[in-house]
């Protein structure tokens, strides 16, 4: 069975394409991607959601379509969640809230949009995303990925 990650990817901080790239590039890399196919949605330029800031953000769905075998296990979607963090990590140490837990400019910040139809929750992780339809950095590329093909990341 095919199952479908959606991703969110973005960041207002330092070359932003550039980090965006390097976030694609790593995930495709990674061992939970391997041999998906990958489609990317067109950027979207928006303003900070949640906090102010100068610095505008550059955002992008991805799409992942794997084959598996199974459904998601709750220990296989952590592991997700881990993925995408220790993407992030791996491009930057910046962290994404202040002290006081207030969001700020990032480098690289990669959500998890949704998983198939699962619904799911933890302390870590939400699915699907309880914020997405709210932010249209996020629902546009999401709504593009779903609508229409995109082209695949390689190409």
């Amino acid at each position: 069975m095919t199952s479908t990650v959606y991703l969110n990817i973005g960041s207002n901080s330092g070359d932003r394409r550039a980090f965006i790239a390097r976030a694609v590039a790593a995930l495709r890399s990674s061992a939970l991607f391997a041999g998906a196919q990958c489609r990317l949605s067109e950027a979207v330029e928006s303003e900070p959601w949640g906090f102010e800031s100068e610095h505008g953000f550059t955002n992008i769905g991805l799409a992942f379509d794997i084959e598996r075998a199974e459904a998601w296990t709750d220990a296989e979607l952590e592991a997700l969640l881990d993925t995408t963090q220790a993407v992030e990590r791996s491009l930057s140490a910046m962290p994404h809230r202040n002290a006081d837990g207030s969001y700020r400019d990032r480098e690289i910040d990669i959500d998890i949009i949704e998983v198939d139809d699962i619904v799911y929750s933890s302390p870590r992780l939400t699915l699907p995303h309880p914020h997405a339809s709210e932010r249209p950095f996020v629902s546009g590329p999401l709504e593009e990925l779903k609508s229409k093909p995109c082209r695949d990341a390689g190409s």
